[in-house]
This record gives C-alpha cells, sequence and structure tokens, in this order.
C-alpha cells in the first residue's frame, strides 16, 4: 500500500514549488475566480472609460464629467445596481438548489404596482389617512413585503409539493405577475409616491451626507478588523491553519482602503446646483460666489443592498438552513436521506426571493416616483446573469452572494456604459445575452478542470 501521509518537511517542499502568485493566493486564501471578477470588472471600467473619453476627445486622465469613472456616473452606477443585485442574493439560493426563477422581474412588477396603488389611493381613500402621514410607506411596505411572501409561498408550494418544474411556475409566473401588474390599475401609472417612501430610490434626499457616510465607512472598517481579529481566535480555538500575519494585514488594510475609498467617492458627488439653491434659500445659507458644495454621500439604495447582503451572507454561510440549501444543491437524494425536509427548504427559499423582490421593488419605484406595470421588466434575465457571472453554478451547490452582487455591479456597469455610449438598445440586448452565456460556458469549463 502506498504512504499518503504527509509531514511538516513534505508540505514545505511542496510550497516552495509554488510559484510567488500561488504561493500568495494560498497565503491569503482569495477565491481566484473573485479575483478574475474583480479583474473583468476593471477592465470593462477601464475600457468604458477610455471610449467614452476618445468619443469626447478628452485626455482620459482629466476624467472629464461626461466620461464614465467620474463620481457622478459611478454613484448612479452604484444605485442602479442596489435592485438587481438584492433579487441576485435570492437567486443564488434558487439556483444553488437546481431551481431556476423566471419570475421575479415580473414579481417586482406587480408588488411595486401594488404598493404605489395602497400609496396613492387605498390608504388614503379607503382606510383614511391624510397625504403625508408617516404610517403611509410603512403599512405601503408591509402589504408589498406580504405580497411578495405570498407569491413565493404560493410558486415554492407548487414546486415542492406539487412537484411541477420550477421553470414551467415560473415561466407561468412571469406570465400571470406581469398581467396582474397591469390589472390592478387597468395599465394607469401611479404617482406621486410618499416622500419618505421616495428615500428607498437614492437622490439628494436619499443619501446620508458627507457626516454620516464617514461614520458608516469607519464603522465598516472597524467591522472589517474584528472580523478578521475574531476570525483568527476561532482558528486558534478548533487548531485550524492560520493565515501569516502579513497576509491578514494585506487583507485588511485593502479592504478598509476600499471601503473608505467608496465613501470618498460618494462624497465627491455634490448637489445639483439648483437643489443646492432652494436648500439655501430654504434655510437662510449664504451661497458663496463660488458655489456652495453639499456631497450626496453614500445613497441609501446602496445601504439597503449592503445590508441584504450581509444577512443573506450570514444565513448561507452561518446557519443550517444555509447548511441544507447547499446540501440540497450539491445532492437532493442524500439530503434528503439524511432526514433534511427539502420540500420545506424549497419553499422557503421562494419565499424568501419574493421578500427580496419587494425590496427591490420599493427601491425602483422610488426611484422613479411612480409604480408603472413595465417595473422590472426583463429584470430577471439581470439577476440570473449577475448570479451566474457570479460564479452561482447553473448544476446547482455552489455559489456565493457576494459573486452575485460583483456580478450585478458588471453587468449593470455594462448597461451604463453602453447607455453613456449612446449604443442602441438592441445591441445592449445582444451584448447582455452574449455575457450570459460566456458566463456558464467559463462555469463549465472550470468545472471539468476542477
Amino acid at each position: 500500500m502506498t504512504d499518503t501521509t504527509s509531514t511538516p518537511q513534505a508540505d514545505t517542499a511542496r510550497a516552495s514549488e509554488l510559484g510567488a502568485v500561488a504561493r500568495f493566493l494560498k497565503a491569503t486564501e482569495i477565491d481566484t475566480r473573485m479575483l478574475g471578477m474583480v479583474g473583468a470588472l476593471l477592465v470593462i471600467w477601464i475600457g468604458l472609460h477610455v471610449i467614452s473619453s476618445m468619443r469626447l476627445g478628452v485626455n482620459p486622465l482629466d476624467f472629464d464629467s461626461r466620461t464614465f469613472l467620474t463620481p457622478r456616473n459611478l454613484w448612479n452606477l452604484s444605485v442602479q445596481t442596489s435592485a438587481v443585485a438584492i433579487m441576485a442574493c435570492g437567486m443564488v439560493l434558487v439556483i444553488v438548489m437546481r431551481n431556476i426563477d423566471l419570475s421575479v422581474g415580473s414579481a417586482e412588477g406587480v408588488i411595486g404596482m401594488v404598493m404605489g396603488f395602497a400609496q396613492v389611493h387605498f390608504l388614503v381613500r379607503f382606510v383614511g389617512l391624510e397625504l403625508g402621514n408617516p404610517w403611509i410607506w410603512v403599512l405601503a411596505l408591509l402589504i408589498g413585503l406580504a405580497l411578495g411572501l405570498l407569491i413565493g409561498a404560493f410558486q415554492g408550494f407548487i414546486i415542492a409539493y406539487l412537484e411541477v418544474p420550477a421553470f414551467i411556475v415560473t415561466l407561468g409566473g412571469l406570465l400571470i405577475w406581469r398581467g396582474a401588474a397591469w390589472w390592478v390599475t387597468s395599465g394607469q401609472t401611479v404617482a406621486p409616491l410618499d416622500a419618505t417612501f421616495q428615500l428607498m430610490g437614492g437622490g439628494p434626499a436619499g443619501s446620508i451626507g458627507a457626516t454620516w457616510s464617514w461614520v458608516v465607512g469607519i464603522v465598516a472598517c472597524l467591522a472589517v478588523v474584528f472580523a478578521l481579529f475574531n476570525g483568527r481566535v476561532q482558528r486558534k480555538r478548533f487548531r485550524f491553519p492560520l493565515r501569516p500575519i502579513w497576509a491578514e494585514t494585506l487583507l485588511g488594510v485593502v479592504t478598509c482602503a476600499l471601503i473608505l475609498g467608496a465613501v470618498w467617492l460618494a462624497n465627491s458627488y455634490p448637489w445639483p446646483i439648483g437643489i443646492v439653491n432652494r436648500y439655501a434659500a430654504a434655510n437662510n445659507i449664504t451661497v458663496p460666489d463660488g458655489g456652495l458644495f453639499i456631497a450626496h454621500g453614500i445613497a441609501i439604495p446602496v445601504l439597503m443592498a449592503v445590508a441584504v447582503g450581509l444577512i443573506m451572507t450570514f444565513i448561507t454561510n452561518r446557519t443550517r438552513f444555509g447548511r441544507y440549501v447547499f446540501a440540497i444543491g450539491g445532492n437532493p437524494e442524500a439530503a434528503n436521506l439524511a432526514g433534511i425536509n427539502t420540500r420545506w427548504i424549497t419553499m422557503k427559499v421562494f419565499m424568501i426571493m419574493g421578500v427580496l423582490a419587494t425590496i427591490a421593488a420599493a427601491i425602483s419605484s422610488a426611484r422613479q416616483n411612480s409604480s408603472t406595470n413595465v417595473l422590472g421588466t426583463l429584470d430577471e434575465l439581470l439577476v440570473i446573469a449577475a448570479a451566474v457571472i457570479g460564479g452561482t453554478s447553473l448544476a446547482g451547490g455552489s455559489g456565493t452572494i457576494i459573486g452575485a452582487m460583483l456580478g450585478a455591479l458588471l453587468m449593470q456597469s455594462l448597461q451604463s456604459g453602453m447607455v453613456l455610449l449612446g449604443v442602441d438598445s438592441p445591441l445592449q440586448s445582444i451584448v447582455v445575452g452574449a455575457v450570459l452565456v460566456i458566463a456558464v460556458w467559463l462555469d463549465t469549463v472550470y468545472r471539468k478542470r476542477v
């Protein structure tokens, strides 16, 4: 029998044979697929910036306000990404369990329409609340959450207990909920929405300002340091291999630098001049000759997306439910034999998807200050593409929340860049479809190599 035992001397010899890059990746434990996605995102950003600069005839290093890599465009990009990123978090769980949800865009549309109808008509005319009542947006959001939960439970029940394939159920849902969105108001747009509800859409009022943005950034950095320290303590406790001190320090420094850099970028985008002048007049503030600079800061929808990402990451990595989801996706038969209630877990995953569709609907309708029956059209494709590009395997069993959110940012970057470059809408659809196919192909190639 061959001796397969490993000695410290053998491990050291094997490590010395690795290249410098491989040793670095091993020490820092960075996911190579995630690193590749970040690299692809940077290439897309730089490429779009250079192309937009060339079209305008300006030097890319001047960072003209009309080009891609500017505080204004990146701030808007973060807001535009929020809704898709939130739904992509739920889509990860759906695809990990070897299912699919084609109805999220239509569900987003009907939920957004119902919330809008509740604010403008139902709660005012039938319940008797006055316009501006602080309970209007709360009740409207609760109605939307209840509807999203019911839609998810309904579809999940049919999939899990009636054993109808998810593709068929959600394809039917795509048509049913889109028709229902039109039926709620007979196709009429509902506007304007509650002023407090609109804050979830971003904009000057829907941002937290420079000071609170720095507070959030500093707290986030402290959380990163604590997470690294606590992780090292837990590894020592259970005698797991430890990362080198330099690797942990590097991870902490780079992460904190990215967080503070994002805060600085958000604080570099000022309010429009007209809004600044109105704000100054309303608050008796003298506007200096050079103008008054008031920073947007971090947008509320971005904070909502980050919060959802953190919660979903905790659920997938730290709870029994999350472990069951990946176990079912890896081997459904074995999970069922192990005593896992696979049907109930499946139903709960679609219920979570419905709740996340509600949050996305609130952000999207608040941004437009209206609810329309076309809200969320084709968002299901962007959400699925974001999850797959982020590393979620269509074969099931693997995927990450952070990867899906990065995938959403990548997809939205492509769309935003194409709009900035004046690319026609049909060509935009071609590019998005091609990117999705290439992402699935790369996933297939990666899995064959592994």
